[in-house]
C-alpha cells in the first residue's frame, strides 16, 4: 500500500507543478514553471489562492493588472525560453476567464505553451447562478470557460480531484511537447477546488522533464535529397522551428555545407546572424529585396520549421512555381504547400538530410547571386537605419527611430530583446532590426495581438533578466494595454519602451487607401470627434503615473540622448516620439492578399479591385502532397 497525503485538490494542483523541473542550458535543474501570474477573485482566491500562498517560496505567485496582460506576459516568457520553460495563470469566473480567450488564442497560434487556470461555477449547483454565472438555457454544463474550448490545445474541466491524477500528466505531455505544444486550459470548479483527497506521494515525485527531438524516418529524406540535387536555384526558409528546437548552429552547418540561402520568418528571424553571407533577410510582405528577389526565381524551397503563412508566402503567390520541402515537427505543417514532407525535428532534419546529400553544393552562379543581393540588402538596411539628420519640420518614421535604438548601444545585436507584436514596426523591425543571437528578435506576428508588447516585454525580462528588453509599440497598442508598466515596476524589472506616437491606427490607414478606400476611422483626424476634438495625449506622463521614468522627445538626436539615459535608469524607462505615419520603407515586400470589395460607387475601390483579381492570378494552386517518389511497392 503506497504512502499517501491528504490535500485539497487545489494544493495537489499546485504542489504537482512545484514538482515539475527541467535542464537549463548550463545543465542545471531548474523548475519548470517560473511561476504562476494570478489575478485573484471569487472562483480562486480561497481554494487556489490558499494553496498558492502555502507553496510560494517554491513556486512564486505574481501579481498583474490585466487577466489578457498576465497571460500574454506567460506566453512571452515560455517563447524567450524557447518553450523549455513555461508559467502558469489564474483568473476568476466570468470576465477573468474571458480575458484569457485572447491569449490563449494567441499562444496556440504560435504553438506556445502556457498553463491557463480560470476558476470555474459550483460543480454543486447548490448556489446557482452564482455571481459572473453565464447561464446556458439549452446545456446546464455549461460555463464561460467553455469559450476556451477551441483554443485550447488540451481542456479539461476538474469535476472531482482525482481527476487530477490523469489529467495533468496529459496536461504536461501537451505543454512538453514539439508537436502539440500550445495553450492548456484546466477549468477549475470553485468547489472542487476545496475539495479532499488522499493523494499517492509519489504524484508529487520531482520529475526532470526531457523535450524529445524526433528523429526523421531514412526514408522521408530520399525524395528530398533528389530534388535538391537536382535543384539549381534552391532557397531555405527559417520559421520559428529552428529557433523552438535550437537549431540554429544546424542551420549554418547546412547553408555553408551546401551553399543554399537562408531567407527567414517572423518567428525564425535570428535563427541566422544578420551578417552571415548567405542571410537574404525576411520573406513576403515584409521581405528583403534579396530574400522576395532569390524566392521569386527558385526551383526548390526548403521550408524549415515554418507553418508557411500568407505573410511568407505573398499569399501562395511569391513562389508558386518551386517545390516545396517542408522539414517540420508538426505534420499539420508538413503538408502545407501541396510539397514533399520531412516529419523531424529541425536540427537532426537539416543534419540527416545534409547526410543524405553527401557533397552536393548549388551552382556557383546562384551562390554568388545569393550572396551579392544580401551585401546590397545589408547596404539598404544600413542606408534606411543610418538617417539621423532630418529636413526640419519633417517627422522621423520607424525606420530611423530603429536605427537610433540599436545605435545606442554598441553591443545591441548581441545583448538587446526587442519586442513588438502589431500595426507598422513588425514590418519594418522584421526588414531592419539587426540580431546576432537566436531570441534576440521576439516579435508576436502569429496573432498580431495589438496590446501584447509592454506586457510580452514584461514576461521576456522575467526570462531573460540581464538583457536590456527594448519594447517598441505604436499609440493605438499602448492604449490597448499599458497597465503592465505597473507590474514591471513593482517586480523590479525595468523595460525601455518606445512609443511611436503617428496618432491613429496609421497601418490599417494605408492598407485602406491602398484597397482604394478613403481614409476613415483609423487616424484620430479622420475620426468622428465630439465638441472638444482629439485629445492631446501625454503617454510620458501617463507611463510616470505608473511609477517609470519617462520622457517626451522631439527628434532622432534627442531620441539618442534618451536612449543613453533609459539604458543607465533603474526602473522602467518609457521615451515617446512622434512620427510620420505616411512613410514607410520602399525596399523590399510583396503582394499580400486582401479582398478588394467587387461592387463600388468610387472608382478607386473598382481600380483596386482589378489590380487585386489580377494579382489573384499568380497565387500558386495548392494541391495534395506527390508521394509517388516515397512509396514502395508490396508487389
Amino acid at each position: 500500500m503506497s504512502n499517501t497525503v491528504r490535500l485539497t485538490m487545489a494544493q495537489a494542483l499546485v504542489r504537482y507543478l512545484a514538482a515539475q523541473q527541467v535542464l537549463d542550458d548550463d545543465g542545471r535543474t531548474v523548475p519548470l514553471f517560473g511561476g504562476v501570474f494570478a489575478i485573484f477573485g471569487h472562483g480562486n482566491v480561497a481554494g487556489l489562492g490558499e494553496a498558492l500562498y502555502a507553496q510560494r517560496d517554491s513556486l512564486p505567485t505574481y501579481r498583474a493588472h490585466s487577466e489578457q496582460g498576465m497571460a500574454n506576459a506567460a506566453v512571452a516568457y515560455a517563447k524567450a525560453h524557447m518553450r523549455r520553460r513555461m508559467m502558469a495563470v489564474t483568473s476568476s469566473i466570468g470576465p477573468g476567464a474571458t480575458n484569457l480567450v485572447t491569449s490563449a488564442a494567441l499562444a496556440h497560434v504560435n504553438r506556445l505553451p502556457v498553463l491557463l487556470l480560470p476558476g470555474d461555477i459550483f460543480v454543486s449547483r447548490a448556489p446557482d447562478p452564482v455571481l459572473q454565472q453565464l447561464e446556458d438555457f439549452s446545456d446546464g454544463t455549461a460555463s464561460v470557460n467553455d469559450c476556451l474550448r477551441p483554443v485550447s490545445r488540451y481542456f479539461d474541466r476538474i469535476v472531482k480531484p482525482e481527476q487530477l491524477l490523469s489529467a495533468l500528466p496529459r496536461a504536461l505531455r501537451v505543454l512538453t511537447d514539439p508537436a502539440l505544444c500550445g495553450p492548456v486550459t484546466l477549468a477549475l470548479p470553485q468547489d472542487v477546488q476545496t475539495e479532499a483527497y488522499d493523494w499517492p506521494e509519489r504524484f508529487f515525485s520531482p520529475r526532470i522533464h526531457s523535450f524529445r527531438a524526433l528523429p526523421a524516418a531514412e526514408d522521408d529524406f530520399a525524395a528530398a535529397a533528389s530534388a535538391l540535387r537536382a535543384a539549381m536555384r534552391p532557397v531555405i526558409i527559417a520559421g520559428g522551428g529552428v529557433l523552438y528546437s535550437k537549431a540554429s548552429a544546424a542551420l549554418r552547418r547546412f547553408t555553408e555545407a551546401h551553399g543554399i540561402p537562408v531567407a527567414e520568418t517572423q518567428a525564425g528571424k535570428g535563427a541566422l546572424a544578420w551578417d552571415h553571407p548567405l542571410q537574404l533577410g525576411p520573406a513576403g510582405v515584409c521581405g528583403s529585396t534579396a530574400a522576395n528577389a532569390l524566392l521569386a526565381e527558385a526551383d526548390v524551397v526548403l521550408a524549415v520549421g515554418t507553418r508557411l503563412q500568407d505573410f511568407t508566402t505573398g499569399s501562395n503567390a511569391l513562389f508558386n512555381d518551386a517545390q516545396i520541402i517542408a522539414l517540420n515537427v508538426n505534420g499539420y505543417d508538413t503538408l502545407k504547400g501541396g510539397g514533399l514532407d520531412i516529419l523531424a525535428d529541425a536540427s537532426l532534419g537539416l543534419d540527416a538530410l545534409s547526410s543524405a546529400l553527401q557533397k552536393w553544393s548549388v551552382g556557383r552562379d546562384w551562390l554568388e547571386n545569393a550572396k551579392r543581393q544580401a551585401n546590397e540588402w545589408r547596404d539598404i538596411v544600413s542606408q534606411v537605419t543610418g538617417q539621423r539628420d532630418l529636413p526640419s519640420g519633417t517627422l522621423p518614421y520607424d525606420g530611423e527611430i530603429i536605427g537610433a535604438v540599436q545605435r545606442s548601444d554598441p553591443q545591441s545585436m548581441k545583448n538587446d530583446i526587442v519586442v513588438c507584436a502589431a500595426g507598422t514596426l513588425p514590418a519594418e523591425l522584421e526588414k531592419l532590426w539587426r540580431t546576432s543571437t537566436p531570441g534576440g528578435y521576439h516579435m508576436e506576428y502569429g496573432y498580431s495581438c495589438m496590446g501584447y508588447e509592454i506586457a510580452g516585454g514584461l514576461g521576456v525580462k522575467m526570462a531573460k533578466p540581464n538583457r536590456d528588453v527594448i519594447v517598441m509599440l505604436g499609440d493605438g497598442s499602448y492604449l490597448m494595454l499599458n497597465a503592465e508598466i505597473a507590474t514591471s515596476v513593482m517586480l523590479g524589472l525595468k523595460l525601455i519602451i518606445v512609443v511611436l506616437d503617428n496618432r491613429g491606427y496609421g497601418c490599417i490607414n494605408r492598407l485602406q487607401q491602398a484597397c482604394g478606400g478613403a481614409p476613415f476611422n483609423n487616424m484620430w483626424d479622420d475620426c468622428l470627434q465630439g465638441i472638444d476634438g482629439v485629445p492631446a495625449i501625454d503617454f510620458a506622463a501617463h507611463a510616470r503615473a505608473m511609477g517609470a521614468e519617462a520622457e517626451h522627445v522631439g527628434s532622432i538626436a534627442e531620441l539618442e540622448q534618451a536612449l543613453t539615459r533609459a539604458r543607465t535608469a533603474k526602473r522602467t524607462y518609457l521615451i515617446s516620439i512622434d512620427t510620420d505615419h505616411r512613410r514607410t520603407t520602399e525596399q523590399g515586400g510583396t503582394w499580400w492578399e486582401v479582398a478588394v470589395p467587387e461592387v463600388s460607387t468610387r472608382s478607386t475601390v473598382l481600380d483596386a479591385r482589378r489590380d487585386y483579381e489580377t494579382a489573384k492570378q499568380r497565387q500558386r494552386s495548392i494541391t495534395a502532397p506527390d508521394h509517388s517518389t516515397q512509396v514502395k511497392s508490396d508487389v
